[in-house]
């Protein structure tokens, strides 16, 4: 009698404490957040159909790092800014928040089941073969065929302007670099050449230009709905719909996945062929089909996933590069001043060079530029491409935060309580402009802050594995190409900054941040036309002193 009473007082208590913890603790309704204009929508049309990352910032300021938005029919998600949150779920628990399994279908649709596809285990087996081809070595040993790209856009460039009666020639930023890029890709990942720069009707250069705007640019709400909707649909039937669908931004999708995944067969039989007579090249996918050779059965990647990692290294490893590349050219044209000092110090360390008897820059000569790291750690801050990622709780879990956070009827707390199923999104545009982390200018262009020494000694949450940037993300699934990138930009901005002056044109001032993915330029009225930033280039002079 005596046990049966203690285990109803104990069955008792343990029931009021549920009830109390559910009548005090934290909803995520609880959490600021604008009001939702829509029970079908919420708050998705304003956060998809705006340029990227505007109502981030429209949201942050009004709310802080941590806001509570509506989804379709008043669902609760959260957009989170706030450094120890993310540090939580990038770095600390990164398998314990994975993609959402609509995100995944969209990831299978454009690039296969590649590493930006698996999760968990998958994920670990994947990184691991990757790896060696993604180290420190691996990059600077591509930095030749970036410089031959970079040097064989600008003979191009040098033409049409000699040739012009202007001595000077307005041209489509994005249209030339993304092609660059790609041939840069093609020979530092692949050993192939592609051509695009000299052909720019070549069938890779035509399927790639303009992709994610065609498929993901421009969303209608019945397309945000479809999106916010497809969690609720099982991944075998959304895959089906990419496989089958009628949907021209799907076929589209197809079309590039067809033509992408028959070049990857041929070149993997040739990679394995090379390997087998020791003829082993250095590029990234040589690096991987060794190293995917040395592996034991168990973690070898199929044919398939190989195939799929091709495909996500082609659209990686050129559009991200060529959409950063593009936006740093557009704030050199705004910021003559800018240009006119990255410029000198280009000049200046090709003189050392020179005088070494060297005759094309190496790593060390990036190194040795420190407003040019500055200027590309701000383009990196101020316009990260991929400005979203979006993540669920896999579990019930609570998020540290960096500040305490005032509940909608005035409590303050510490930590966030999340229940599992919650879908998030990380606002990497969000996170980049955090004023307790980059001053109270963080919504200003301002490469100076690099060499400041205030926010070298600022204490900040590791995040990013760039500078603390979110950029590249971090943690287990942090970019494995980041090093890659930065090398290319380097590549490409010395090359053409030192030859070439960039001026605005009547267009520059109606560019958009366009939301397709990726944070595309695009020009206002005309962004059917898909990525545009027209600048006027010319010959710098020689005789040019800066500022």
């Amino acid at each position: 009698m005596g046990h049966a009473f203690v285990a109803v007082g104990f069955l008792a208590l343990v029931m009021a404490y549920k009830a109390y913890r559910r009548y005090t603790g934290i909803s995520l309704a609880d959490v600021p957040g604008p009001e939702s204009p829509s029970f079908i929508m919420g708050n998705t049309k304003e956060l998809y159909q705006g340029q990227a990352a505007e109502a981030d910032f429209k949201w942050q300021a009004q709310y802080g790092n941590i806001v509570r938005f509506k989804g379709p029919f008043s669902e609760n998600q959260i957009m989170i800014s706030d450094p120890a949150a993310l540090q939580y779920i990038f770095v600390k628990s990164g398998y314990r928040f994975p993609k959402p399994h609509e995100r995944r279908a969209m990831d299978n649709m454009v690039s296969g089941k590649s590493l930006m596809w698996v999760e968990g285990e998958d994920h670990k087996r994947h990184r691991k073969v990757l790896s060696p081809a993604f180290g420190v070595p691996g990059a600077r040993a591509l930095l030749p065929f970036f410089n031959g790209c970079a040097e064989s856009m600008s003979n191009k460039w040098m033409d049409l302007i000699t040739n012009s009666k202007e001595q000077s020639a307005v041209l489509n930023i994005p249209a030339w670099v993304s092609r660059a890029t790609l041939d840069a890709v093609g020979e530092a990942a692949f050993d192939v050449r592609f051509g695009s720069i000299d052909n720019k009707e070549s069938a890779l250069a035509r399927a790639y230009s303009n992709m994610l705007h065609d498929i993901f640019g421009s969303p209608s709400s019945e397309q945000i709905f479809f999106q916010e909707v497809a969690k609720y649909i099982p991944i075998r039937i959304l895959d089906y719909f990419g496989e089958t669908s009628n949907n021209p931004r799907v076929q589209r999708a197809r079309e590039v996945a067809s033509l992408a995944t028959s070049l990857a067969k041929q070149m993997v039989t040739d990679k394995a062929e090379m390997l087998l007579h020791r003829k082993g090249s250095r590029d990234v996918f040589s690096l991987l089909v060794k190293s995917n050779m040395d592996t034991d059965a168990k973690a070898k990647l199929t044919e398939e996933e190989l195939y799929a990692q091709m495909r996500v290294i082609l659209i990686a490893g050129h559009e991200t590069t060529s959409n950063t590349l593009s936006w740093a050219l557009l704030e050199l044209a705004r910021h003559p001043e800018m240009q006119y000092r990255l410029r000198a110090e280009i000049r200046e360390t090709q003189a050392a060079m020179h005088a070494h008897g060297d005759t094309e820059f190496a790593i060390a000569d990036f190194d040795a530029m420190p407003y040019a790291a500055a200027f590309i750690k701000e383009v990196l801050r101020f316009y990260p491409v991929v400005y979203h990622s979006y993540r669920r709780a896999g579990q019930d879990d609570v998020l540290p935060l960096s500040q305490p956070i005032t509940t909608r009827f005035g409590k303050l707390i510490h930590e966030l309580p999340v229940p599992r199923g919650t879908q998030i999104i990380a606002s990497i545009g969000a996170y980049n402009r955090n004023k307790d982390l980059w001053g109270e200018d963080a919504h200003v262009f301002n490469p100076e802050r690099w060499l400041n020494s205030a926010l070298k000694e600022k204490k900040a949450t590791s995040v990013g594995v760039y500078s603390n940037l979110m950029t590249f993300l971090g943690g287990p699934r942090a970019c494995i190409g980041w090093r890659f990138a930065v090398i290319e930009i380097q590549a490409f901005l010395t090359e053409v900054v030192g030859k070439f002056e960039f001026a605005l044109t009547d267009k520059s001032e109606l560019v958009r941040r366009e939301a397709s993915v990726l944070m595309t330029p695009t020009v206002e009225g005309e962004v059917e036309k898909g990525a545009q930033l027209p600048l006027r280039v010319s010959v710098a002079s020689r005789t040019e002193k800066g500022y």
